[in-house]
């Protein structure tokens, strides 16, 4: 029989009475993500989501890359269907997992009896299973505790199923369950992990990016929606608003203290973020700060930053060191374009000595002479959507 994708629930099993929600919501962005790799069967059954190819013109390889980082999904394996019969079984296991098998020096096999009519107990099954394959395969040592590999068999409602050990999935709650935010996207390391972070929680995210041309190049902006362009597997189709951003940055630098310019030009960004997310029917603002990562994210930075915002400001990164964002911007394949020697904004007329203690009063009065509205609502006259898509 043909070989399917199993996609196994995490914490969506604790949702009790809105959990047909969660599964719905899943198999829909399931759905979406592998279209352009053919015609699947989607279906939930007993806590587990089957990935099933009508045709041999189904792309299996991308499907399975696709279902990896499908978020709502705690672990996902390929796997055979048979008939619900012992003998079936253990020849499916055979045809299946027999190379895996041949290569093992000790195993297991684990048996989940979803279908309680079926005539034999789990561990009757396995105790079955595991003594026909220690005879077929003589150089195996059954090993309950530390076994090299694991058969899986699944007896359901109608079939069974062999597998090997399922593979970590993307993890989280499945897009589209969260509410929508607003990601601001730079082009380092930080924002990406934050918005990867965010959506991981059933987030829609949107990303917003400022553009300081000629300050900033074409290829800087190239390089945000690169970033944007490999979080959407992980993050489903979005939009990034490219907010132009040349004009306020002059005129902070003509007009404003030069130690005050980092945090005035933080104060603008969420200024026009939250008219964007208004405007947008968007609930929050996502960012990548950590605290004390940079002079513009002390504790003190960031309350001059949220005393002009008017919508939520959230931030998944604020207690990681360097090392974790890192170690996740490889794991989800932003690191390399990320660390790309291109400038954005943010380091554009760099104050020498900034400072890191701002008061609120002392950024009002700063900010007194200045068409705080108008610079604003100007910015997001000009901003450029671009809709990404997988």
């Amino acid at each position: 029989m043909k070989e399917i994708i199993l996609l196994k629930q995490g914490e969506m099993v604790l949702k009790g009475l809105n959990r047909r929600a969660f599964e719905e919501k899943l198999m829909g962005n399931a759905k979406r993500r592998l279209k352009k790799y053919g015609s699947f069967k989607v279906y939930t059954r007993q806590s587990t989501t089957y990935i099933e190819p009508q045709d041999e013109f189904c792309d299996f390889e991308g499907a399975w890359e696709a279902m990896g980082k499908l978020f709502g999904v705690a672990g996902l394996c390929r796997a055979r269907a048979c008939a619900k019969d012992k003998d079936a079984i253990l020849e499916c296991v055979k045809e299946y997992l027999g190379d895996q098998l041949a290569m093992a020096r000790s195993f297991k096999v684990e048996t989940k009896r979803a279908d309680k009519t079926f005539p034999m107990t789990s561990i009757q099954l396995s105790q079955y299973v595991g003594g026909e394959l220690h005879d077929a395969y003589p150089h195996l040592i059954a090993d309950m505790h530390h076994p090299q590999f694991t058969v899986h068999v699944e007896v359901r409602d109608f079939d069974a199923f062999v597998h090997a050990n399922p593979t970590e999935g993307a993890g989280g709650l499945p897009i589209g369950v969260g509410g929508r935010a607003l990601s601001l996207l730079s082009g380092g390391i930080d924002s990406p992990v934050a918005s990867w972070m965010i959506a991981k929680r059933g987030v829609i995210v949107d990303m917003i990016h400022f553009y300081s041309y000629p300050y900033t190049s074409p290829e800087a902006k190239e390089k945000v929606l690169d970033l944007a362009r490999l979080l959407v597997p992980y993050t489903g189709k979005t939009c990034v608003h490219v907010v132009p951003f040349t004009k306020i940055q002059e005129e902070l630098r003509r007009s404003c203290p030069e130690n005050l310019f980092t945090i005035l030009m933080r104060r603008f960004m969420m200024r026009i973020a939250c008219r964007v997310a208004e405007k947008n029917g968007i609930q929050a603002l996502v960012t990548g700060e950590s605290v004390g990562q940079v002079a513009s994210q002390t504790l003190e930075a960031m309350a001059c930053t949220n005393a002009v915002c008017t919508v939520p400001v959230l931030r998944p990164v604020v207690g990681m060191d360097k090392e974790e964002i890192v170690r996740i911007s490889r794991k989800i394949g932003t690191f390399e374009t990320s660390i790309l020697p291109y400038e954005d904004c943010c380091t554009v007329f760099t104050p020498k000595h900034p400072r890191t203690k701002p008061k609120v009063e002392e950024l009002v009065e700063a900010e007194q002479n200045l068409d705080i509205d108008a610079m604003a609502e100007e910015a997001v006259a000009g901003i450029e959507r671009v809709l990404l898509d997988f």
